[in-house]
């Protein structure tokens, strides 16, 4: 399957999530981790397509994200911070979402730019982190 750049746009535009995870970790410098992720999930049905994302990328992975007794959804998943910041980013600037997850991406990849720059390591960074992450995913509000 091949898919075009645009196509890829919509989907993601219908389908797709960038999210970013704060979790508590022991091991980390400040005790928290900043976990970026792009993902897009289908039914199993339509897993061709996410295989077909991952080939067009060339990164991330296609795993189970949800199953029960009925259907499995599955998931494209990038979250290596070079990945998103490589690959994933320049993609979504060159050929922009046309919703408000254009929006979602631009905060999304200031957080990725704060990871580049080593501030997701400071008690700053985490704050400004926190307070972009908190604008994130809320129809109502704009960049």
């Amino acid at each position: 399957m091949r898919l075009e750049a645009q196509w890829i746009v919509g989907f993601v535009d219908g389908e797709g999530c960038f999210h970013i995870g704060i979790s508590k970790n022991d091991s980390a410098t400040l005790g928290v981790q900043v976990l970026p992720e792009f993902t897009v999930v289908q039914h199993e049905q339509s897993v061709k397509v996410l295989h077909a994302l991952k080939a067009y990328f060339g990164c991330g992975v296609v795993r189970v994200n949800r199953k029960d007794k009925t259907s499995t959804r599955m998931a494209y998943r990038v979250r290596n911070l070079q990945h998103l910041l490589d690959i994933i980013s320049p993609f979504f600037l060159k050929h922009p979402l046309k919703t408000h997850k254009n929006v979602e991406f631009r905060k999304f990849r200031r957080v990725l730019l704060k990871m580049e720059k080593g501030e997701h390591l400071t008690a700053q960074g985490i704050e400004e982190i926190r307070a972009i992450v908190a604008q994130m995913n809320r129809k109502s509000q704009t960049e």
